[in-house]
């Protein structure tokens, strides 16, 4: 690496650059400089200094709180391989699923991803009473001097030491959550939002944290303190707890439009109260409605969606009567609740319900009308997520399904996530779950692209191995996996996927279904990467210099050199220009192996776009030196 810089290549990927600290404070420690002046206490712990801890003021601390932020700039020893085995449709997806510790698997990602994730949603490890994380996490001396710490007391340490070991400590886990958070900000787009999933053990300390990093500005929840979702009452004790917490915030809240459910089902709206329900009518033997698909004959009514599907089904359709004219085939009876109403608005005139609202459309199945829609302005999703927003069915009860066993604690359904992600994801935006477990995210987006988007996940998740008196583990043997944790995550994804896309095709090849009513199947596929040490130099007894053994494959050297890099998206394969050794996407070429490569390979890439060399597999020679002022160094 010196080597390149002294003979006057361009290198990326080393930490010698110029000076950002400023703008780096303002983006990543906004609460150092508030009103134009500097916070002086604030800005020596950023540093690393030693502080007065009697200074007067609000906010969280906590043992391990330097430390952590330490972690958080501390450049990452791993890198990533290709895992073609478990890649699924690797040549076309947009999906990416990293395998090792989320700390390093989020750092890979700052290079491209910085600022451009809409939406981060994680489930992060409760604060129980286990033991440790299985996070591997260092807080040692040793640890500290190679932060540049090494200015804690043995006093420090042994208050970290307990904190860090001891069953239920806030200290532990604060310091566990600080580093991802901030690289998590880092991450989101300038109107994204971060949803946290929390119980009562650290759901307060976890809000003034988030305060912290992202200013509490931008909780997008005043009171109560978080989204409140309802679950099966466990653990009883005073009160059975029947609820957890999900925590939001926005990167910049002035840069978010208001959540509005107009767009994203039914369902969602009638559950947050946009409309209301009214008596159901008469027997369905008084009434005609549509059967099957989208045709109604008749030249006084419209259908629009489709009716079937399940009896318990709240929405089976819509039906939509054009004003002026009453449907031939519907009778209006005098069991019907607002008949007048009904019969007004059939015949095209102004409607309003008892409280005065306007009426501006009613919606029926085939027992009759079961709401009717108020003209009102936004629809906003209320704080409490009752069953009728995430349905009834388990994440327990999901993963039995797709798995054939429950293999997490307390799961999330689908359809919270699907809830939470519907409020940003309109068609073509990135989600980013850093805890990902059983892969519910990943799943959820799946089931939003049955819409026709093209929503893309990215998950993380660590190799954590699983006890062999687990079902997990015989699931995993049974199923030729590696028995870690990573591997449920990457088989549900897959089930799922293929469900999906098996529904999809079932219900395009109904009979009377037109071909421009069929449905696309979404992407299903992900890339999986592997966390791998990174090469490093290391200087023998003689001062002789060496790079470590490091075995990987040419295209994951090509793939790491674009996370790097940081130009292009990862998520897309690199053609192939000469075999293991160069490759492209757009004008951007990537040469790994460059020993192998002649002049004139040189000369074309040269010609044709950018030029990344990696510096790994890269040697010093007259050829390369010919091109130093045209080609960049990666390491």
């Amino acid at each position: 690496m010196e080597d390149f810089i002294k003979a006057g290549f361009t290198v990326i990927g080393t930490e010698a650059s110029e000076n950002k600290l400023l703008s780096f404070l303002k983006e990543n420690y906004p609460n150092v400089i508030r009103d134009t002046e500097i916070n002086l206490e604030e800005l020596k712990a950023v540093l690393g200094l030693p502080i007065d801890e009697k200074v007067n003021g609000y906010g969280l601390n906590f043992v391990g709180r330097n430390f952590a932020r330490a972690k958080y700039a501390q450049k990452t020893e791993k890198e990533l391989r290709l895992n073609n085995k478990l890649s699924k449709n690797i040549a076309t997806t947009e999906n990416l699923v990293l395998k090792g510790d989320n700390l390093d698997s989020l750092k890979i990602l700052k290079s491209h991803y910085s600022g451009q994730i809409k939406c981060i949603y994680i489930d992060p490890p409760y604060n129980t009473t286990n033991d440790e994380f299985v996070y591997p996490d260092k807080f040692d001396k040793e640890e500290a001097e190679v932060l540049g710490l090494a200015n804690l007391s043995e006093s420090d340490f042994a208050r970290m030491d307990f904190s860090f070991k001891t069953k239920k400590s806030h200290n532990g886990w604060l310091a566990f959550m600080y580093p991802r958070l901030l690289l998590a900000r880092d991450l989101l787009s300038k109107d994204g939002v971060i949803f946290i999933s929390i119980d009562d053990n650290e759901v307060h300390n976890l809000r003034l944290l988030l305060n912290e990093i992202f200013e509490e500005e931008n909780s997008l929840t005043k009171a109560p303190t978080a989204l409140i979702w309802q679950q099966a009452g466990t653990t009883a004790g005073h009160f059975a707890k029947a609820h957890e917490y999900v925590l939001c915030y926005a990167k910049h809240k002035e840069s978010l439009p208001f959540f509005s459910l107009s767009d994203y089902g039914e369902e969602q709206i009638i559950a947050h109260g946009a409309l209301k329900k009214i008596s159901k009518a008469n027997p369905a033997s008084e009434i005609t409605f549509p059967k099957g698909s989208i045709d109604f004959d008749g030249d006084s009514a419209k259908f629009t969606g489709t009716i079937g599907g399940s009896e318990e089904q709240i929405i089976q359709g819509e039906l939509v009567f054009e004003n002026g004219k009453l449907a031939k085939d519907v009778t209006i009876t005098a069991g019907w609740a607002m008949k007048e109403q009904v019969l007004s608005w059939l015949k095209g005139e102004e409607t309003f319900d008892s409280k005065g609202q306007k009426v501006v459309r009613f919606y029926f199945n085939s027992s009759g009308i079961l709401w009717y829609e108020k003209e009102r302005g936004t629809i906003h999703p209320k704080t409490v997520l009752d069953k009728e927003v995430v349905g009834t069915k388990t994440g327990a009860n999901e993963l039995q399904e797709l798995l054939g066993g429950n293999f997490f604690d307390n799961p999330k359904p689908v359809s919270l996530i699907k809830f939470l992600l519907s409020l940003l994801l309109k068609n073509d935006e990135t989600v980013l779950d850093f805890f990902a477990g059983s892969g519910t995210t990943g799943h959820a987006v799946m089931e939003l692209n049955k819409d026709g988007g093209n929503r893309r996940y990215i998950l993380c998740q660590i190799d954590e191995p699983i006890n062999e008196n687990k079902p997990a583990y015989q699931f995993c043997i049974e199923n030729n996996l590696p028995p870690v944790i990573s591997s449920i995550t990457i088989e549900r994804l897959k089930r799922a996927g293929e469900k999906i896309a098996k529904d999809i095709e079932a219900e395009n090849s109904k009979t009377g279904m037109f071909e421009e009513d069929k449905k696309q199947v979404p992407d299903i596929g992900f890339k999986v990467f592997d966390s791998v040490e990174a090469p490093k130099l290391k200087v023998d007894d003689k001062g002789q210099i060496s790079i470590t053994e490091h075995s990987t494959d040419a295209l994951s050297r090509i793939y790491n050199m674009i996370f790097t890099v940081g130009l292009d998206e990862p998520t897309q394969v690199p053609e192939e220009v000469v075999k293991d050794c160069i490759y492209k996407i757009g004008n951007h070429y990537y040469i790994t192996n460059s020993e192998k490569i002649t002049s004139d390979d040189f000369s074309n890439a040269i010609k044709n776009g950018k030029v990344f060399i990696d510096g790994w597999t890269a040697s010093l020679n007259g050829t390369l030196q010919n091109y130093k002022e045209d080609v960049k160094i990666v390491f």
